[in-house]
């Protein structure tokens, strides 16, 4: 769809009601503006990131039971390994 607006004051321009409405646009949304290959591109943006990432790669949720045990055997190497390079300082 494309429907022809004019640049205001300020460079402003007024996205108008069927683009908006097609594109769930709300007043306060971010938005991206880019040039390419001569033209200006406005892509909206996603309130919460994080929950496009979680859609698109499944949960990823930290879960201190699930990670426990990895991360002590982390630890113990990291503590390790500094404490063997502290004593021959």
């Amino acid at each position: 769809m494309s429907e022809e607006v004019r640049i205001g004051k300020r460079f402003s321009i007024v996205i108008p009601k069927r683009v908006r409405k097609l594109l769930e646009l709300r007043e306060g949304q971010a938005a991206m503006v880019s040039a390419d290959d001569g033209r200006i591109l406005v892509e909206p943006l996603p309130d919460d990131p994080y929950a496009v990432l979680e859609d698109a790669l499944g949960d990823f949720s930290y879960s201190e039971e699930r990670y426990e045990k990895t991360a002590e055997e982390w630890l113990r190497r990291v503590a390790r390994s500094r404490h063997r390079s502290v004593v021959r300082s």
